[in-house]
């Protein structure tokens, strides 16, 4: 009888198994450090401060802080060029408690080139994590002060003392250190580096510069046919004011809200005038409603609105005698008093640009137009009979 030797499948078995088993380990490990090298470098969430500081805009930059919070972002950029905030200094001070209370790293970039951070979006911004100011922008002017030392740290306090009547361009944001900067000395071909090339290398003058530099941020160098660069691998995540909330935020701006006002008076004027409602009336109303809107979060004198309102009862007795006189007189001197004393400077700026305009366009419209379009709309044509 034939003899089965029941050894040698035996001991493949074992074999295979025992292969098994290390290629299951060596694949565990190869797998474990391909995740490790390509660890999830997660994403940046900015958001743009853009504008005066209002409510509109302050809601958006809360839910912008809570969720790049809750939904794992690596850190928060905000993007600011802003003059002044028009919000309740207590709702600054817990918009700045929630910036310094954040579980991830809220960083600050004045840019892109020509903004600027004033008033008391400039102290809100000395409370970021760090500070970085755009080749041709500048920081400063934070006026009185809001937030304290004991709140904030020392550190702030001293940073808010430099800047309390000063405005610090780019340039000398970066001297003070209130722009962190690792100076290099020597450039990467061997030259040395002047004074202002030092500093222009500290400038982030772009946003993706400020990027690259944050601990939120991962990148890795590759080789290019210019020499080594850059490359981000962490995702950036642009965050804007919604289709809506732009619009009412374009609105509480101070010139939008004053040429909104004075269109909207004068056509409405114009409607009076004319027979039935049409859509000058329509389109005035709107734009006054607009401008009250803007008006109402804004800081304003009532005694030069007053004078503007005035202004346009007193165009229209001239008006309506087709001549300008006396009134149109009253009415220009009222309504450029109340474009001039309108806002007052300490809270918002408004440029003499639209104040022109308005100015300019008013008395245009007043002493010459609106008589025109008056006369013409109720004059009689007389007819020849031929004899």
């Amino acid at each position: 009888p034939m003899k089965v030797n029941f050894a040698a499948p035996k001991k493949l078995t074992i074999t295979l198994i025992l292969s098994g088993i290390f290629l299951l380990i060596f694949s565990g490990m190869a797998l474990s450090e391909e995740n490790e090298t390509n660890e999830d470098p997660g994403y940046v969430e900015v958001f743009e401060v853009s504008g005066l500081l209002d409510d509109v805009l302050a809601d958006a930059l809360e839910n912008a802080i809570h969720d790049a919070q809750r939904n794992g972002a690596n850190g928060l950029i905000l993007q600011v060029n802003s003059k002044q905030a028009v919000i309740p200094n207590a709702r600054l001070i817990e918009i700045a408690n929630q910036i310094q209370s954040a579980n991830i790293p809220v960083d600050v970039w004045v840019g892109p080139s020509g903004s600027t951070a004033q008033g008391k979006v400039a102290q809100l911004v000395l409370i970021a994590d760090s500070l970085g100011v755009s080749i041709g922008s500048s920081v400063g002017k934070t006026g009185q002060q809001i937030f304290t030392s004991e709140q904030f740290g020392f550190d702030w306090e001293q940073k808010n003392n430099l800047l309390t009547n000063t405005i610090l361009e780019w340039d000398q944001a970066i001297e003070s250190n209130l722009v962190e900067c690792d100076r290099v000395l020597i450039d990467e071909l061997g030259k040395s580096l002047t004074e202002k090339e030092q500093l222009a290398r500290c400038a982030n003058p772009t946003l993706g510069d400020f990027l690259v530099n944050r601990e939120s941020f991962i990148s890795e160098v590759i080789e290019t046919d210019g020499g080594p660069r850059l490359s981000p691998l962490t995702k950036t995540k642009i965050n804007r004011l919604n289709l809506i909330d732009q619009l009412m935020h374009t609105v509480a701006s101070p010139p939008v809200a004053y040429l909104l006002l004075i269109s909207g008076l004068a056509l409405i004027l114009f409607e009076f005038f004319s027979i039935g409602i049409g859509i000058a009336g329509v389109i005035g109303a709107i734009s006054f409603s607009l401008s009250t809107y803007g008006l109402a979060i804004l800081p304003f004198r009532t005694w030069a609105l007053v004078l503007i309102i005035f202004s346009m009862f007193a165009y229209a007795i001239d008006i309506q005698t087709v001549v300008p006189r006396v009134w149109t007189l009253i009415g220009q001197i009222s309504f450029t008093l109340g474009t001039i004393f309108l806002y007052p400077a300490a809270n918002v700026q408004m440029s003499w640009i639209p104040m022109s305009v308005g100015i300019i366009g008013m008395l245009v419209l007043m002493a010459r137009g609106m008589p025109i379009m008056i006369r013409g709309r109720f004059a009689t044509t007389e007819i020849e009979r031929k004899q």
